[in-house]
């Protein structure tokens, strides 16, 4: 699914229970409120981004804590789900999502080789219950295609989490 038709979907579902999303981003620096932004009209239902590229930015706009960076690496699943919790704690929306990987060329490892990144999805329902889901992907390719599939992946994991 093309990007656009996925924050069309996300849109309406976010419209539809008049709910606003927040975006944590470290390794996509901006490209995911970028893609929804694209959209007319996303003030509705789009509240903020935070592009936190460093660990310091991490710390202090998300309040990731340093131990979980120095024990688990900023690219980590535990990482990605504080970026989610502190981003959607910080905005005060329904469903917030975060992104922290190695876009490449360099800053790969054995453990975490470039294309690795790591996903947080953070949805509150009406009844003010949370639930936090974390993944890790490996994608291929260059830079921008890892971070352009980064984007296209969380905005569709985040529509079949809403639509579900």
């Amino acid at each position: 699914m093309h990007s656009l038709d996925t924050v069309q979907t996300l849109a309406e579902i976010l419209r539809s229970r008049n709910w606003k999303m927040t975006v944590a981003e470290s390794c996509t620096g901006g490209l995911v409120c970028a893609t929804l932004t694209e959209l007319a009209g996303s003030s509705e239902w789009f509240e903020r981004g935070y592009i936190t590229y460093s660990n310091q930015a991490k710390e202090e706009s998300l309040g990731v804590p340093a131990e979980l960076i120095q024990s688990f690496g900023a690219v980590s699943e535990e990482v990605a789900k504080a970026m989610a919790k502190g981003a959607q704690l910080n905005a005060d929306v329904n469903a917030a999502i975060s992104i922290t990987g190695i876009a490449g060329p360099n800053g790969g490892s054995a453990g975490k080789p470039v294309g690795t990144v790591c996903f947080g999805w953070s949805i509150q329902n009406e009844a003010g219950e949370n639930r936090v889901l974390t993944k890790t992907m490996h994608f291929t390719g260059d830079r921008q295609a890892i971070r352009e599939q980064s984007c296209n992946y969380v905005l569709s994991e985040l529509a079949k989490l809403l639509e579900n």
